[in-house]
């Protein structure tokens, strides 16, 4: 057992730590990006706050529907109330007047939506800290609280308009804009990132495409980056594999290549890139990957001797050395 001194000493770290994190009840000074990919139709939201796991509480989305932050003292209903007007085909300006007007603290609450056809709006209300406010436009809206000022925003939209690639490369350029820019006056926590997209999530049966957070850590951004890049070729890799089960090798062939020079070190990748290749009627091409995949991790041999996915390579020299027959 430990003794008095040591659960006091304990106690204390502990109350320590408590006092360096804001207090659940505080504000959630924050800043978020809604948006939407008006060629790929994806929806998403990215959020950065000096509050424990913010990822929990901002941000909402639906595939086809739209995306909601709601966040200041947050009022997290504004969510999923807000994605049901969507669905009714509310527009973002009426839906913010519609949600406000049933609430018992408007000029406290912080909102951004964006619809599926691109149109969005931005709210902050009188009471929120400062500085406050957003910048909305078609397929993005922006906004933030207790920042350091309105340059926060500002970068963050000049970022999202002006940087390439996919929706999640720009929510995350944006986040990365606003801290270079000051970021939550009172630093930095924790931050998420959500793209939606119809079938785009595992199996095909969800329309969670990419949901990473980071709930803790004293370099949020970085942790993020790190993580989106892994979601990225997970997205690919998801993508790809769904369309195999459906027996479309050749359509998911592109998507796994992508996976797999995303994750050059990866075994399982190149293991179902494999798998893929011979889908697509290229078996030496697929040994080539089985080949990567079971040198980056032997223990493989033992899935590959027996997969059903594989069969048609079971009487193929090459393919037998490769496993050891």
């Amino acid at each position: 057992m430990k003794s008095a001194a040591a659960r006091f000493s304990f106690a204390l770290g502990v109350l320590m730590s408590v006092a360096d994190h804001p207090s659940p009840a505080q504000n959630i000074g924050t800043f978020s990006i809604v948006a939407r990919d008006s060629v790929s139709g994806e929806l998403g939201v990215a959020v950065a706050s000096r509050f424990f796991a913010v990822g929990t509480v901002v941000p909402w989305a639906e595939a086809d529907i739209g995306a909601v932050a709601t966040q200041a003292f947050a009022n997290t209903s504004f969510g999923w109330r807000g994605l049901e007007l969507l669905e009714k085909g509310g527009s973002p300006e009426d839906i913010v007047k519609s949600l406000l007007s049933n609430d018992t603290d408007p000029e406290r609450r912080q909102v951004g939506i964006v619809a599926a056809d691109g149109s969005s709006a931005t709210y902050s209300g009188k009471e929120c800290l400062p500085w406050a406010g957003g910048r909305h436009g078609r397929n993005y809206a922006v906004q933030g609280n207790i920042l350091a000022g309105e340059a926060v925003v500002a970068g963050m939209e000049r970022a999202f308009l002006h940087t390439n690639g996919t929706l999640a490369d720009r929510l995350y350029a944006a986040l990365v804009a606003g801290e270079a820019n000051g970021g939550d006056a009172r630093g930095k926590q924790s931050a998420a990132l959500i793209v939606v997209k119809k079938g785009a999530g595992y199996g095909g049966f969800s329309d969670r495409a990419i949901d990473i957070r980071v709930d803790d850590h004293p370099e949020p951004f970085e942790e993020l980056g790190r993580l989106l890049a892994y979601a990225q070729m997970n997205y690919a890799w998801n993508d790809a594999w769904t369309l195999f089960t459906q027996n479309k090798g050749s359509e998911a062939l592109p998507k796994m290549e992508h996976a797999a020079r995303l994750a050059p070190g990866n075994p399982e990748v190149h293991y179902d890139l494999g798998v893929i290749r011979l889908a697509a009627g290229i078996p030496d091409k697929a040994i080539d990957a089985l080949e990567k995949a079971l040198k980056l991790n032997p223990k493989l041999k033992t899935q590959a001797s027996g997969d059903n996915d594989l069969r048609a390579l079971r009487s193929d020299a090459r393919f037998q050395k490769l496993i050891g027959r």
